[in-house]
C-alpha cells in the first residue's frame, strides 16, 4: 500500500447555521463547479451554466423558485405590520407611510443588495456559501478552531432551527387569511385550513421534493410578476409615494419618533427576512444566476409592490387592514389566495429542506448525535429526509399556529432569529476579509462596520418584541445551543475516559507483531473515534475469540472544513505492520458518509478491498452516570439521553448489516 501525503492539514470542525441550510436541497443543479481563485481571495462562481445560455437561465429560474421563496412572500404582511407599528392607534399620515416605505426600500438596498448580493456572494468555500462556509473560512483564516468562531456558528445554527419553525407558520397563515378579504364569513376556516395545509406539507416530505421542485421556479416567477403588476396598477393612487426613494424620509421618521421608530424597524425587518438565503444557496445556483434573478425580477417586483401598497393606503387608509389583498381586484381574489398559498408553501418547503441539510452538516461536524437520514432521490445526493427533524418541526409549527392564531401576532416572534444570523455573518465576514482576503484591519472594519451597525440596530429593534413573541425563537434556539454544548462536552469527556482505559495502538501492534495469536483469513475493520488508541472492539475480539484477521484496519472518519472531498483526498492509509494498517476517511460537511464506497477508493492506493471478505467490528456503548463527572448531574443525564437517541452506526455509515459484528461495553460518564 502507498501512503498518501501526510502534510495535508487536519480538518477544522465548525458549526452549522441557517446559511448552510441551503434552503435548496430541493433543487440543486447538476455540474456546479467552482472557478479558480480570485486575486483578493474570494473564490467564486459555482455555476456551471455560465458558458451555456440555456443552463444559465435554468439556474436563474431555479434560484427564483428556491432562493427567494421567503423574501418573496414578505409583501403579504411586512408593510402592514411596519405601518401599524409606526402609527399605532393613531391616524395614517403621509409622513408615516413615506417613512416606512423608505425604510423598507433602503433595508432591501443595503442589507440584501449591498451586503449579500454584492459582498458576501464573493466569499465561498469551494463553491459553497452560507454561514457554515463563512465559519469554516474564518477558522481556516485564523489557522485553528477558536471558541468565539465556533460559538458563533453554533448560535447561528440554533437560530436557524427557530426560524425554520416560524417561517411555515407565518407564511401559510398570512396567505390563507386572504380568505377573510373575500368574505368575512370564512374567518372560521382560516385556522383549520392552515393546519390541514401544514400537515399535508410535512406529510409529503418522506416522498422527496424533486417533483415539487420542478414547479418552484415557474410558480415563483408568476408570483413576482403578479406582485409587480398589482403594485404598478396602484402607483397612480397617490404619486406622492415616489418621495419614499429619498432616504431622508426614513431618517426623519426615526429621528422624530425614536422609540416608535425603533419598534417600526423591528417590523420593517420582515421585508428582508430570507435575504441571507442568497448566500446560503451560492453553491446550488452560482453567483451570476442569483444576482441576475435579484436585479432582473425579484428586487424590482418587491419595490413596486411595496410602493403600490403605500399608494393604496394613502388614498384609502382603511386598506391598512390588509393592503396586499386590497390591491387585488374582486374577481381575482380567490386565484390570488391560491397563488399566495402556493408561494408560501414553496417558501416553507425551502426552510424545511434547509433544516434537513443543516442537521446532516451538524451530525457530520459532531455537533449533535447521529440521526437516521433517508435519501429520496437516486440522482441528487442533496435530496434527503430526516424523520425526527420533520416530526419536531411539524409539532413546533402547529404549536405556534395554535398559540398565536394570526399572522399579525406571529409577526412579533419573527425576525429575531434572522437578525442574529445576519449579525453572525457580519462578524465572520470581518475575519475572512481581514485574514483570508488580506485586507488591512482598518479597511476590513470600515467595510463591515456600516453593515454591522444596521444589523445590530435591527437586532435590538426585534429584541423589543421579546415579551410579544420574540421569546419563542430565543427559547427554542437556547435549547438547541444547550443540547449542542452538552453533546460536545460529553463527547470530549467520554473520549478522555475511553482513552484512559484503552492502550496505545502502537503498543498493541508491537506486542501482537512479536507474539501474534491465531491468524484467520479475511479483513477486519474496527471503527474508532481515536486512531491513536486500540479500539475497544479489537481488544474484546482478542479477549473472547483469541484470533486476529490477516488484515486489520483501524478506521477513523473525519469531517473536513470543505463541503465535499475529492476521491484523491478521501482516503489516507498508514501501514503500521504486516497485520495492521490505519485508515482515515474524510468527508465534507455536506456529504453523507458511505464507508464501503470510500474504502473501495483505497484500491487505487494498493489496498485490495473486498466487501465479501471483510467484517466490520463496532463498539456499542452503554453509558451510565458516574459518581463524579466533569459535568453537572443534570447535564450528565442529558448527554446520556442524547446518546441513546443516536441512530445505529451501521445504517448511518451505510455498512452492510450482514458484515457487522457489534461488541457491547459499559462506560461511565
Amino acid at each position: 500500500m502507498t501512503k498518501p501525503d501526510a502534510t495535508k492539514p487536519e480538518p477544522v470542525k465548525t458549526a452549522a447555521t441557517k446559511s448552510d441550510a441551503a434552503k435548496s436541497d430541493a433543487a440543486k443543479p447538476d455540474g456546479a463547479k467552482p472557478e479558480g481563485p480570485k486575486p483578493d481571495g474570494a473564490k467564486t462562481e459555482s455555476s456551471s451554466g455560465a458558458g451555456h445560455p440555456s443552463g444559465f437561465w435554468a439556474l436563474t429560474l431555479g434560484s427564483v423558485g428556491v432562493v427567494y421563496g421567503d423574501i418573496g412572500t414578505s409583501p403579504l404582511y411586512a408593510f402592514r405590520e411596519a405601518l401599524r407599528a409606526a402609527v399605532g392607534t393613531g391616524p395614517i399620515t403621509q409622513a408615516a407611510v413615506l417613512g416606512v416605505l423608505s425604510l423598507i426600500l433602503w433595508a432591501l438596498t443595503i442589507v440584501v443588495t449591498a451586503k449579500y448580493v454584492l459582498l458576501l456572494l464573493r466569499a465561498d468555500n469551494h463553491g459553497e456559501g452560507g454561514t457554515l462556509s463563512l465559519t469554516a473560512l474564518a477558522s481556516r483564516a485564523v489557522g485553528r478552531r477558536t471558541v468565539p468562531i465556533v460559538m458563533l456558528g453554533i448560535i447561528g445554527a440554533a437560530m436557524f432551527y427557530g426560524d425554520s419553525v416560524i417561517t411555515p407558520a407565518i407564511s401559510v397563515l398570512s396567505a390563507v387569511e386572504g380568505l377573510t378579504i373575500v368574505t368575512p364569513a370564512l374567518d372560521h376556516v382560516v385556522m383549520p385550513l392552515t393546519v390541514i395545509i401544514l400537515v399535508a406539507l410535512f406529510t409529503v416530505q418522506s416522498r422527496g421534493t424533486a417533483r415539487v421542485a420542478a414547479f418552484f421556479g415557474p410558480v415563483m416567477v408568476v408570483w413576482f410578476l403578479s406582485l409587480a403588476a398589482l403594485g404598478f396598477v396602484h402607483l397612480a393612487d397617490d404619486p406622492h409615494i415616489f418621495g419614499a426613494v429619498n432616504p431622508l424620509h426614513a431618517v426623519r421618521f426615526v429621528w422624530d419618533h425614536p422609540v416608535t421608530g425603533l419598534v417600526t424597524l423591528g417590523a420593517v425587518f420582515l421585508a428582508v427576512t430570507g435575504g441571507e438565503a442568497l448566500y446560503a444557496d451560492l453553491g446550488h445556483f452560482g453567483r451570476t444566476p442569483i444576482r441576475t434573478a435579484w436585479f432582473g425580477l425579484v428586487f424590482p417586483s418587491l419595490v413596486i409592490n411595496y410602493f403600490g401598497q403605500g399608494a393604496l393606503v394613502l388614498s384609502h387608509p382603511a386598506a391598512i387592514e390588509s393592503p396586499f389583498y386590497r390591491m387585488v381586484p374582486e374577481l381575482l381574489q380567490i386565484p390570488m389566495v391560491v397563488l399566495a398559498t402556493a408561494a408560501t408553501v414553496i417558501a416553507s418547503q425551502a426552510v424545511i429542506t434547509g433544516a434537513y441539510s443543516l442537521t446532516r452538516q451538524a451530525i457530520q461536524l459532531g455537533l449533535i448525535p447521529r440521526l437516521a437520514i433517508r435519501h429520496t432521490s437516486e440522482t441528487q445526493l442533496g435530496q434527503i429526509y430526516i424523520p425526527r427533524v420533520n416530526t419536531a418541526l411539524l409539532v413546533g409549527v402547529l404549536l405556534l399556529v395554535a398559540l398565536f392564531r394570526t399572522s399579525s401576532d406571529l409577526a412579533s416572534a419573527y425576525g429575531i432569529a434572522v437578525t442574529t444570523t445576519m449579525v453572525v455573518d457580519g462578524l465572520l465576514a470581518f475575519v475572512v476579509i481581514w485574514k483570508l482576503w488580506h485586507w488591512k484591519p482598518w479597511a476590513a472594519a470600515a467595510l463591515i462596520a456600516p453593515f454591522a451597525l444596521i444589523d445590530v440596530t435591527f437586532f435590538v429593534a426585534n429584541l423589543l418584541k421579546l415579551f410579544e413573541g420574540a421569546w419563542v425563537p430565543l427559547l427554542f434556539a437556547g435549547t438547541i445551543v444547550l443540547m449542542i454544548i452538552t453533546w460536545r462536552r460529553g463527547s470530549r469527556l467520554l473520549l478522555a475516559k475511553t482513552r484512559h482505559l484503552e492502550i496505545p495502538l502502537e503498543t498493541l501492534v508491537q506486542t501482537l507483531t512479536k507474539k501474534p495469536p491465531h491468524v484467520v483469513p479475511g479483513t477486519a475493520v474496527f471503527l474508532t473515534g481515536d486512531p491513536d488508541s486500540a479500539p475497544t472492539a479489537l481488544l474484546h475480539n482478542l479477549k473472547h475469540n483469541k484470533v486476529l484477521h490477516q488484515h486489520n484496519v483501524v478506521l477513523t472518519i473525519e469531517s473536513a472544513d470543505t463541503p465535499r472531498v475529492t476521491d484523491e483526498e478521501r482516503v489516507r492509509i498508514t501501514q503500521l505492520s504486516p497485520l495492521f494498517s490505519k485508515v482515515v476517511l474524510r468527508f465534507g460537511f455536506m456529504e453523507t458518509p458511505n464507508v464501503p464506497k470510500a474504502l473501495a477508493i483505497a484500491r487505487k492506493q494498493g489496498w485490495h478491498f473486498d466487501i465479501m471478505s471483510t467484517s466490520f467490528f463496532l463498539s456499542r456503548r452503554s453509558l451510565k452516570p458516574a459518581a463524579h463527572s466533569g459535568m453537572p448531574r443534570w447535564q450528565d443525564k442529558l448527554f446520556i439521553r442524547l446518546a441513546r437517541t443516536a441512530s445505529d452506526a451501521t445504517d448511518f455509515f451505510q455498512i452492510p448489516t450482514g458484515r457487522v459484528v457489534e461488541v457491547g461495553t459499559q462506560v461511565t460518564v
